[in-house]
C-alpha cells in the first residue's frame, strides 16, 4: 500500500484511488471512505481521493470540437456500508440483473420487465435483446459517433444457450469483452466481439479485473483522436467468490464486519416473514463465515484501486483526462450480519438500496455532495453528455448533469422515487436444507435464507419533508413495512401502526402511481 501523496503532487500524477490511511493507521479502501460532504474537514488521503473524482480544477475544453469522452466503472455488490462511504444514491432493485438492466435503459424494472436474475425472470432474454436492450443507452452512444468499449460482467445470464450464446453481442458497442454468466476471477469464458475465449486460473493473463483493463487500454490505443470514447468496465471485485489478486490475498487480515446499526439484530415480528427466520443472535459459525468475506472482499477492491489509477494515469498521458467524465459506482448494495442475514443482498433496506457514486469531470466543482440521484439515472446523464436530445429518448430516470455541473445544464431533484424487487426460490425443497420446504433461496450458511417467492415487494422512499420508506409486500399476509429514518436510520422499528393512517393512504397513493409510471410521469412530484 502507498501513502497519499499532496495535493500539488496528485495533480501531477495522481496516487492510488482506493486505498488510505486512516487516523488510527489502519488501512481502508479509499472509494469507501469519507464522502464528498465531509472532504473538505478532511486532510490528506480523502481530500486527494476525492479531488480526483470530484475535481473542480477541470473545465469543458473549449477547444475541443467534439463532446466529452467518458468513463464507467460499475462495482458488483459494492456497498456503503462496507467502508463508510457516505451516499445519496439508490438503485431502484437490489440485484445485479434488474440494477443493470436500469442503467442501461434508464427504466424502472416494471417497464423494462427485468425481474431477477434468471432466464425466466427475463435477464438477457431473448425478450430483453429484441425489445429493451435495443433502446439502452449504447444505442444512442453509436449512434452520435462515440467509440464504445465494454469489460467485465454484463448481465448474470449473458451468453448461456437460451441467451444467444457467446456469438450475441448487443447493439452499438464497437469492443465487446463480455463474461459469460456471473461473477468469476478465474476460469470463465468471455464473448469477444462475438467469439468464445476460454480462461483459466493463471494470474498474469487470466484474472478478469486486470485483463480487462488491459484490454482497455488497447482500445485507448487504437481509438481514432477524431472522435469521442465511451468506456464502461464492471469487473467481479467485490462480488463472490471474493479471489483477490496473489498480492493481496493476505491484506487487511484483522478487519471485521462492522458491528453498528442492525448488526446481529433480530429482525422481529414487525418485519416480513423472510427476517423473521433467522436466528438470533447469529451463529459463530455465521459470523466468522461473513468476517472472512468481509475481509476478502476489500482485497479484491485493491485490484479496482490499480485499475482506476491505470485508467486516470493514462487518460492523462494521451491529453484526455481533461475532457473526460469518469463515473464509479456499483449495482446495489450488500449486508454482512444486518438483521441477522449473513450475507447477500436482495433486501428493501438502506443497506442493499444504497450504492456508491463518484463523478469527476468537465465543469465539475471539487467537492460535492449531489441531490439524490437513482440509478435509472445513469443512462440519461451520460446521453446529456454526449448531446443526444433527452426528449427523443424515452427513460424514466433524469440527467445528472445538472447538479454535478449548474453551469452546464439547468434541473431539479425529485421528490420520492420506487424501489421493487421480484423474490426469487427454487419449487423444491433444498437438500441441504431440508427442514425449510420448499419456496426459499440463498440458504447459506447455517440454512439462513436470504431470498424467497414471498419476498417480493415494492416502496415508495421520499426524499422531501418526512425522511420515509413505505413498503408493500405481494405475500399472503398482505404486509407492510413504513420507517421514518430521520429518527431511525437503522430501520429498527417499523411504525406503521403508529402513524395517521391518512399517512399510508398518502403513501399508498404515491407507490400506486409509481408502479405504473413510465417516462416523464415516472418525474412527476405529485
Amino acid at each position: 500500500m502507498t501513502s497519499a501523496r499532496s495535493r500539488a503532487n496528485f495533480l501531477k500524477l495522481p496516487p492510488r484511488l482506493l486505498l488510505r490511511h486512516s487516523a488510527s493507521g489502519s488501512a481502508v479502501p479509499r472509494l469507501m471512505a469519507g464522502s464528498a460532504a465531509h472532504a473538505g474537514r478532511d486532510r490528506g488521503a480523502v481530500a486527494v481521493a476525492l479531488l480526483l473524482l470530484l475535481s473542480g480544477c477541470l473545465f469543458r475544453c473549449a477547444a475541443c470540437a467534439r463532446p466529452s469522452n467518458v468513463v464507467v466503472i460499475v462495482a458488483d455488490d459494492q456497498d456503503v456500508q462496507l467502508g463508510g462511504l457516505v451516499s445519496r444514491t439508490f438503485t431502484v432493485s437490489p440485484l445485479c440483473c434488474p440494477s443493470r438492466s436500469s442503467m442501461l435503459t434508464g427504466k424502472y424494472p416494471h417497464n423494462h420487465q427485468v425481474r431477477n436474475n434468471s432466464l425466466s425472470g427475463n435477464c438477457s432474454s431473448p425478450a430483453w435483446q429484441s425489445n429493451m436492450e435495443a433502446l439502452a443507452f449504447p444505442v444512442y452512444l453509436s449512434k452520435v459517433r462515440y467509440q464504445t468499449f465494454y469489460g467485465g460482467k454484463y448481465l448474470n445470464q449473458y451468453g448461456r444457450k437460451g441467451a444467444g450464446d457467446v456469438g450475441y453481442v448487443p447493439h452499438g458497442w464497437d469492443q465487446w469483452n463480455a463474461l459469460v454468466g456471473n461473477s468469476a476471477y478465474y476460469n470463465y469464458s468471455l464473448s469477444v466481439n462475438g467469439k468464445e475465449e476460454t480462461h483459466g486460473d493463471n494470474y498474469n493473463t487470466d484474472y478478469l479485473t486486470d485483463l480487462i483493463f488491459n484490454r482497455s487500454l488497447e482500445f485507448l490505443k487504437n481509438r481514432s483522436p477524431q472522435r469521442p470514447f465511451f468506456i464502461m468496465l464492471s469487473p467481479p471485485a467485490p462480488h463472490s467468490p471474493w479471489t483477490a489478486a496473489p498480492q493481496y490475498q493476505t491484506s487487511f487480515s484483522n478487519v471485521k464486519a462492522p458491528r453498528d446499526g442492525s448488526f446481529n439484530k433480530p429482525g422481529g415480528k414487525d418485519k416480513h416473514w423472510l427476517l423473521r427466520q433467522p436466528v438470533n443472535p447469529m451463529a459463530n459459525s455465521s459470523i466468522n463465515y461473513l468476517d472472512d468475506a468481509f475481509r476478502r472482499r476489500w482485497q479484491t477492491l485493491l485490484s479496482v484501486d490499480d485499475m482506476v489509477e491505470g485508467l486516470v494515469k493514462k487518460l492523462d498521458e494521451i491529453q484526455e483526462l481533461n475532457n473526460t467524465y469518469i463515473f464509479y459506482l456499483s449495482d446495489n448494495g450488500y449486508h454482512t450480519g444486518q438483521f441477522s442475514l449473513p450475507i447477500d443482498k436482495r433486501q428493501l433496506y438502506e443497506f442493499d438500496i444504497r450504492v456508491p457514486l463518484m463523478v469527476r469531470g468537465p465543469g465539475i466543482k471539487p467537492n460535492q455532495t449531489l441531490a439524490p440521484v437513482l440509478n435509472i439515472d445513469l443512462a440519461p446523464t451520460l446521453l446529456d453528455i454526449a448531446g443526444v436530445n433527452l426528449s427523443t429518448v424515452n427513460m424514466d430516470g433524469q440527467s445528472f448533469l445538472p447538479y454535478m455541473a449548474p453551469s452546464l445544464r439547468n434541473g431539479t431533484a425529485r421528490s420520492f422515487f420506487l424501489v421493487e424487487y421480484t423474490g426469487e426460490g427454487h419449487p423444491s425443497v433444498d437438500p441441504s436444507c431440508p427442514k425449510l420446504g420448499p419456496g426459499l433461496s440463498e440458504c447459506f450458511p447455517d440454512c439462513v435464507c436470504e431470498d424467497a417467492y414471498n419476498n417480493t415487494y415494492a416502496c415508495v422512499r421520499t426524499l422531501t419533508g418526512d425522511n420515509l420508506q413505505y413498503c408493500e409486500f405481494a405475500d399472503s399476509e398482505s404486509f407492510v413495512e413504513l420507517y421514518n429514518l430521520t429518527a431511525d436510520p437503522h430501520q429498527l422499528e417499523n411504525i406503521v401502526k403508529k402513524v395517521d393512517p391518512t399517512l399510508l393512504q398518502t403513501m399508498n397513493q404515491r407507490l400506486i402511481k409509481l408502479q405504473s409510471c413510465a417516462g416523464s410521469s415516472c418525474r412527476e412530484d405529485k
